[in-house]
């Protein structure tokens, strides 16, 4: 059944807020998706402070319509599009869908994002997702920059230990 003005209006409205607040906006074509299949992917993305709007790809332009992004013109992806807004991660919704894509071959592609108020093609979409997490890249960091301190740390116990035992070898030799 269509949907009325008043509908498109409140729809619209939600849209404009969801990419007011959004760090990143994923599109994706999504072909034959069962509703257990699409509750699934909400429920991971809504754990992951993102959220999978389904809306008509007029409804989409007009919201952004104001954004002037270069390059993004929704109504050139084929098939039915879902954006997914990313609060929280920028590469989180990326990362989502990637999986989801690798468990479910044929049923959600990458179309394009926003990210930084920037068009990127579903390629460089793809290749985000690839990308290891802040967590994954924070935890890198510290690793690379903990090693030098703990092979010193190292060094000088090791020296400490040499000492040690070369203390109790004479204790023991002066007590024999």
């Amino acid at each position: 059944m269509p949907k009325s003005r008043e509908q498109k209006k409140e729809i619209l409205k939600k849209l404009e807020d969801k990419i007011t607040r959004a760090k990143s906006i994923v599109f994706a074509s999504f072909n034959g998706l069962e509703a257990e299949e699409n509750n699934k992917l909400r429920q991971t993305l809504k754990s992951e402070q993102s959220e999978y709007f389904v809306a008509k790809k007029t409804l989409f332009s007009l919201a952004l319509k104001d954004k002037k992004i270069d390059g993004l013109d929704v109504k050139d992806f084929k098939g039915k599009i879902a954006a997914i807004f990313g609060y929280e991660d920028e590469v989180a919704p990326a990362k989502v869908i990637y999986d989801f894509q690798k468990k479910n071959e044929d049923k959600i592609d990458f179309v394009g994002g926003v990210l930084e108020n920037k068009f990127l093609s579903g390629e460089k979409i793809t290749a985000l997702a690839k990308l290891p997490s802040k967590i994954e890249l924070y935890a890198k960091m510290v690793g690379s920059l903990n090693a030098p301190v703990s092979g010193f740390v190292n060094v000088l116990a090791g020296n400490l230990r040499s000492m040690v035992y070369v203390l109790s070898a004479i204790k023991e030799k002066k007590s024999n």
